[in-house]
C-alpha cells in the first residue's frame, strides 16, 4: 500500500469531485493536463530533495502532470513537501485519499496587486 499524491498546473479550477475523476482519467492515460513549465521544475526541485528515496514506485510523469507514490512511514514528510512545492510552483495537488483538491493562493489580485498577507482573501 502507497501514499499516493498527483499534481498538474490548473488551466481550470475543479471541483473534488471533478479533480478526482481528472486524476483518475490521467492514472489510467486516458487524458493528459495540459503541458507547462511549472510541472517540470516541480518535479526537478521535488526529486533531487530526500536523502532516502521515499517513492515506492517510478512516478508517471507528463509535461501536464505528476502522479507520486510514495512509502506510508515517509507520508507525513511527503504530503507536506509536495504542497509545499506544488504551492510554490502554482500546482494543483491533488489526495486521492481524501478525495480533495488543494489550488495554489495567488500572490497576487485580478488587476496584478499585491495581496497583502495580512488580508483573507
Amino acid at each position: 500500500m502507497s501514499f499516493d499524491l498527483g499534481v498538474w498546473y490548473p488551466h481550470e479550477r475543479l471541483s473534488h469531485e471533478e479533480a478526482e475523476d481528472f486524476y483518475a482519467r490521467m492514472n489510467e492515460g486516458e487524458i493528459d493536463s495540459p503541458p507547462h513549465p511549472s510541472v517540470d521544475a516541480f518535479y526537478e526541485e521535488q526529486t533531487g530533495d530526500f536523502d532516502h528515496c521515499p517513492w515506492s514506485c517510478t512516478h508517471d510523469r507528463s509535461p501536464g502532470h505528476v502522479i507520486m507514490a510514495c512509502v506510508w512511514p515517509k507520508a507525513d514528510y511527503v504530503g507536506g513537501l509536495v504542497l509545499r512545492l506544488a504551492r510554490k510552483h502554482g500546482l494543483a495537488l491533488f489526495d486521492p485519499q481524501s478525495g480533495r483538491v488543494t489550488y495554489p493562493v495567488p500572490e497576487h489580485d485580478s488587476a496584478g496587486r499585491e495581496r497583502p498577507w495580512w488580508r483573507f482573501w
